[in-house]
């Protein structure tokens, strides 16, 4: 199992690839989604051996419902059971030990840490989110918690890149209307939109000054998922916690 992980006083950020579980095909290997056709089994299975991976307990995980909106749940424990979890798109919480989870499949993942004020946040940001605006609608969660922009650090994850997601022309000028920097053209000349870049520029634009950015493209990658690409397939996860 590979993972990016990356620590900064006290605030743990990973990100997996599709390998080292025991999901089979279309789903292999380390499918992390729940409601995508895989066998539940087999999704316990890899979350319990990612979490071990990562040094911490599958019952300190919080997941959520995710819907493309910018609702935010604040969280101080995992839900009971996966009936229980909210259609959000964001988590936040000030409880240091328990694990914030996104999945994703192209989309971004945006993990969010000001280990000062021992808040902690997670955001899925797909093109719908991104112009919904959940990042701002997160970080505005964890400043109500007692959080400083600047004193956060932000990551984004692996995501399809703006040289690789192609839209309608459309599509992307009523994107841009609403996140100018998502803007994008695609390697081969058309019309995209670059999700990555409109979230930074989001983060940026809310006082976030510490971003960094994953250089994998899932589209390009055959060691990451991606809808675009396969359609029927697995789920990454990107993970925060503070110690």
């Amino acid at each position: 199992m590979t993972l990016e992980q990356y620590s900064e006083s006290g605030a743990h950020f990973a990100f997996t690839d599709r390998w080292g579980g025991v999901s089979a095909v279309p789903y292999e290997e380390l499918n992390l989604g729940g409601a995508v056709g895989d066998d539940p089994a087999a999704v316990r299975a890899n979350r319990a051996a990612a979490a071990k991976s990562l040094g911490i307990g599958p019952d300190r995980v919080v997941w959520m419902n995710q819907v493309h909106g910018r609702d935010v749940a604040v969280v101080d424990a995992p839900w009971d059971s996966a009936s229980d979890l909210p259609a959000v798109d964001a988590l936040v919480t000030t409880r240091r030990g328990l694990a914030l989870a996104v999945l994703t499949a192209d989309c971004a993942p945006v993990l969010l840490a000001d280990p000062v004020a021992g808040v902690a946040g997670a955001a899925h940001a797909g093109r719908p989110g991104l112009v919904a605006g959940v990042v701002t609608a997160a970080v505005e969660a964890m400043v109500s918690l007692g959080a400083e922009p600047a004193r956060m650090t932000a990551r984004t994850g692996p995501a399809v890149c703006g040289h690789c997601y192609e839209v309608p022309a459309a599509m992307r000028d009523a994107v841009a209307e609403a996140v100018p920097s998502a803007y994008a053209e695609t390697s081969w000349g058309t019309p995209a939109v670059d999700v990555v870049a409109g979230v930074h520029a989001q983060l940026a634009e809310a006082g976030v000054v510490n971003i960094h950015r994953s250089p994998v493209c899932t589209l390009e990658s055959r060691d990451h998922f991606s809808y675009r690409r396969d359609r029927v397939t697995g789920r990454l996860a990107g993970y925060v916690w503070l110690d």
